[in-house]
Parts: C-alpha cells; structure tokens; sequence
C-alpha cells in the first residue's frame, strides 16, 4: 500500500480545499462545531449540499451513469477528508449513501428516474424505517404489515429511533408482506412518501436533549405498490445489502480528527500538563491512526478490485469506541462545568458567561455519544459478526 500522493491527487487536493473555502459559510461550519447530537440536522448541510450538486460533487460516491463524478478512491478519499477537516456538515446520509445505491441496484428504471436526481439535488430528504420497539438488531422480527390491496399495499403498523422523520418528506421502511416461511422470507422494501395520510411522527428526545430521533406511526397507510424496491417477500437481501453501507459505506477518520481537535483545544487550555490526560489523549492519537490506516487498507483493496469484507463491521465497531471515547475525554477535562446549562437549546441564542460557550455542548455530546454503540448494529452484534467471519466460529 503506498501512501505517498501523486502529484495529480495533491493537486486534485488543493482544488477541494479551495472549493470547500470559498463556499462553506461561517454559519453552516460554526453550525456544526456547535452541534450535539448524534447526526447532522438536514438544515444544517443543505446550502453546502446545494453548493456541491451545482459542482457535480453531490454524490462523488455514485456511478457516472447516475450522476457521479468517476473520482478514484483516492480522489474519494481526498474530498472526504478535506470536507471534514473543514468542519463541513453532511447532508442526508440515509438517502446519498442508503437508498440511493439501493435504487440504482434494485430499482426499476421509473424509480431510478424519479428518484436519484431528487437525492442529487437535495430535493428529497429520506428518513430510515428499519427498527421497531422489539425489533432492532433482531431486525427479521419486524411486525409492521403491508397488506395488498389492488394497485397499492396498505401498511400498518410502527418504526422506531427513526432518524430526522420531522426533517424528511420520505422513507424508505422494510415490511413485512408474508407470514410463511422464515422470518426473513417475508420482508419487502417500500419507499414511502411522509405525506401520505395515516402517517404519525412523535419526537423522541434524547439524554442530551436533543430532537433527532422518532416513532413513526402507519395506521392504514396506502402506498403504491410501484414504490416497492426489488421483489415482493425479498427484502431481506436488500436490507443486508443497504447496512453494508450503513456501517463502511464512507470514510469517518476525518470526522473524528475533526472531533478530537476540539478536545485538544479544550484540553491546551484546561490541563495540558496533566500526565493522566495526555496519556489518553496519545492512546486516542493511536487509536485515530490505526482507524485511518483501516480506512486507508480498503481503499487500498477498492483500488484492485477486491471486497475488503467484513472489515465494514470493525470499523463501525472502533468508530463507535473511539468517539465515545472522545466524548468522555472531553467530559473529564470540563468537570463541573459542563454542568453549565442555558434557557435555549440552539447553542446561539443563550446568555453566556466567558468560557461558558465551550462548555455548553459536552455534556450533551457525551450522553448523546452513548448512542454510537447501538446505531446501526449494536456493539455486541459487530463483535459476532467478526468472530463468525473471521474466527471461523
């Protein structure tokens, strides 16, 4: 593996950086340092997103065909980093890096049509209709039914830990559409228009008091049996292959770097000199690197060809380590203050006293980080996966 840039790549380099310089806006960046939760608010990406599809690097990730850019890895790899390193938000994961691959794999050509250009453009935002109160990791015991009826299905039933459904105007939900066979013999994939009468959203809030997460309520909702992706009772395949996505289907060492630099610059201010603290902050550094260099090895195996295989799995689980652990190193240097509180949520508008505006998300980061260690696939889910794949148990 030869991680020495060809002049080509440092120079495609400078030409990101200049791009994300000149359209990143001071609020959209100041936006996202100040946030707190789990996932970035669509509001918060959506200028920069417009920003990228007006350049033709909305969705770097996606084939030509589709309207992707045909970067190489590295091209890929090089965006991702500066973009993150800028402290530029995301926009709508669920539906760039979700949906949209599993459209352009399982759709029709309609669907294909109608709804990757939406997703390009940022004209559409998906929310993911996966979990159910009892069916999470155990995703197969899903109940929510989808009964046909003439040209359209009419589901029943409920989603939960839906991320941004207050946010989306889509989602796209497994359903269960046969009772026969196993489990997971009777699934389908539905995209779901948000509008559509009988649909419910309640807010859950979470620890750190954040609204990002939902219950998603289908009470007799007709849905077009158009919209179903892929094979009626065969959306189980679709949904192994959508997580493969969901837990290494984009680099994520930048994002912690650019987490971990603002620990550091709490930390330079704080406690420099305590030798506990910097003894995490080196195993941190390392563990930063070696996450990097697992990144940078499927690049490495994309650039030949090759299916890095289970590794998704142990990225998704050191992703979730280290974060949280991020998290935590930043609660232990604040103390007492990030017991700091204000009237608003929105991190902008409150009454501060000096040096209170650091201190106003670390807690909050740190409950909400408990999270990283269930979204998509718990923990101890990841840990089978790999001892099953490469242990050979």
């Amino acid at each position: 593996m030869d991680l020495t840039l060809e002049p080509a790549d440092r120079a495609f380099r400078d030409q990101v950086r200049t791009f994300v310089a000149e359209n990143l806006s001071p609020a959209a960046r100041e936006a996202y340092v100040r946030m707190t939760g789990v996932v970035v608010d669509p509001e918060t990406g959506r200028a920069f997103h417009r920003a990228l599809y007006e350049k033709g690097w909305s969705v770097p990730h996606w084939p030509v065909e589709h309207g992707g850019t045909g970067w190489s890895p590295v091209q890929r790899y090089l965006f991702e980093m500066e973009c993150a390193r800028a402290g530029a938000p995301g926009f709508n994961n669920a539906g760039s890096h979700f949906v949209g691959p599993v459209i352009m794999r399982f759709g029709t050509e309609q669907q294909k049509h109608f709804y990757l250009p939406r997703i390009r453009a940022g004209e559409d935002v998906w929310a993911q209709g996966y979990s159910e109160p009892g069916s999470g990791s155990d995703l197969a015991s899903l109940k929510t039914r989808a009964e046909p009826d003439g040209d359209d299905y009419v589901v029943t039933g409920q989603k939960i830990w839906t991320t941004y459904a207050h946010r989306s105007n889509r989602i796209f939900a497994l359903v269960r559409t046969a009772k026969e066979g196993k489990r997971q013999e009777g699934i389908s994939f539905l995209l779901i228009d948000l509008a559509s009468p009988g649909i419910t959203i309640r807010p859950i809030i979470g620890n750190g008091g954040d609204h990002e997460f939902n219950e998603v309520f289908f009470d007799g909702v007709r849905v077009p049996k158009a919209n179903r992706v892929g094979e009626e009772n065969k959306g189980w395949e679709i949904a192994k292959y959508l997580l493969e996505f969901e837990r290494g289907g984009s680099f994520v060492a930048g994002r912690a770097r650019a987490q971990f630099a603002q620990v550091v610059a709490l930390i330079g201010r704080r406690c420099l000199d305590d030798p506990d603290i910097a003894a995490r902050m080196a195993e941190l550094g390392t563990d930063l690197d070696a996450m990097e260099m697992m990144e940078l090895s499927i690049l490495s195996a994309a650039q030949t060809g090759a299916n890095p295989g289970p590794i998704s799995s142990l990225l998704k689980l050191r992703w979730s380590e280290i974060r949280q652990a991020i998290a935590e190193l930043a609660l232990d240097v604040a103390g007492d203050e990030a017991l700091c509180s204000a009237e608003t949520r929105a991190l902008d508008g409150a009454e501060l006293r000096p040096g209170e505006q650091e201190m106003l998300g670390v807690a909050p980061r740190y409950l909400n980080s408990r999270a990283y260690s269930i979204m998509g696939g718990t923990s101890e889910i990841q840990t089978s996966v790999l001892a099953k794949l490469m242990l050979g148990l």
